[in-house]
């Protein structure tokens, strides 16, 4: 299950306009706290540490993961390697994963889109 489909969330991908201040802006809106981008919605994502991706966090990007050929993981200020399982469970469902600092993952995440990528990005808010 990947979490209440009625929870509030935009209901399209969106180019990030912004981050920094604990949040984003995306669509003319600000969200504080972190994101899960896919490529039919973004959602509010209560991750704040990267220790705490894991596959349920992820859930939403399993669910989906016929619609994803990459996901960028946005670590916030750190760096942050994923566990072996987490990106083999990826693997196994055709999803490439890449992690890197939020600011470079917002650009990376920005310019996939841009090119109409199949792209997800899991970005944890930074200050």
């Amino acid at each position: 299950m990947a979490g209440d489909p009625n929870a509030p969330h935009f209901p399209r991908s969106a180019p990030i306009d912004a981050y920094g201040k604990g949040g984003f802006a995306f669509a003319g809106m600000s969200h504080r706290g972190s994101l899960l981008c896919l490529p039919d919605a973004i959602w509010a994502w209560d991750v704040t540490d990267p220790a705490k991706i894991d596959r349920y966090s992820l859930d939403r990007v399993f669910t989906a993961a016929n619609s994803i050929d990459t996901l960028l993981v946005g670590t916030g200020t750190g760096l942050w390697l994923p566990p072996p399982e987490l990106r083999q469970a990826l693997k196994a469902v055709r999803v490439v994963l890449d992690t890197m600092q939020t600011g470079p993952a917002v650009r990376t995440y920005n310019i996939m889109i841009g090119e109409r990528r199949r792209v997800a990005a899991a970005l944890i808010a930074v200050p």
